[in-house]
Parts: C-alpha cells; sequence; structure tokens
C-alpha cells in the first residue's frame, strides 16, 4: 500500500508505517520547501521530516521500519 495525501510530518509517516504502508509520499511539503527557499527548503523539508521519524519511532519504541508492522491493529 502506498499513502499519499495528509502527509504534514515525520509522525504520519510513522503511523502510515504501522498501518501497513510500504511507502509514503509527501510532495507538498516538499514543493512548499522549494518554493519558499529553494534547494534549502528542501533540505529543511527532509531534515524536519526526518527528525519527526526518529522521534516518532524512539517515542514509540521502534528500532527499525520493520517492527512497525503489527504495531496498530486496526
Amino acid at each position: 500500500m502506498l499513502v499519499d495525501g495528509g502527509v504534514r510530518r515525520g509522525s504520519d509517516v510513522v503511523k502510515a508505517c504501522a498501518l501497513g504502508a510500504r511507502a509514503v509520499m509527501f510532495g507538498r511539503p516538499y514543493l512548499y520547501g522549494l518554493g519558499a527557499a529553494g534547494e534549502l527548503g528542501v533540505e529543511w523539508v527532509i531534515n524536519y521530516f526526518s527528525a519527526g521519524v526518529k522521534r516518532t519511532m524512539a517515542l514509540v519504541g521502534a528500532t527499525d521500519v520493520a517492527s512497525l508492522r503489527g504495531l496498530v491493529r486496526c
């Protein structure tokens, strides 16, 4: 499953992966960063998402993306 739309922070990426996503796309934040500050804006967005993913994974006790599978039961 691919997730696209509504992804605004790293915790959204972790949630999607925990629910079974194999990939998460975040084009709009990328383009906002590009439009606002060019290459530096894109780097900021990528760092923002990366830090959010790392922080959220640490808070839920996940050491890698594979350990997120099955974390959430629907």
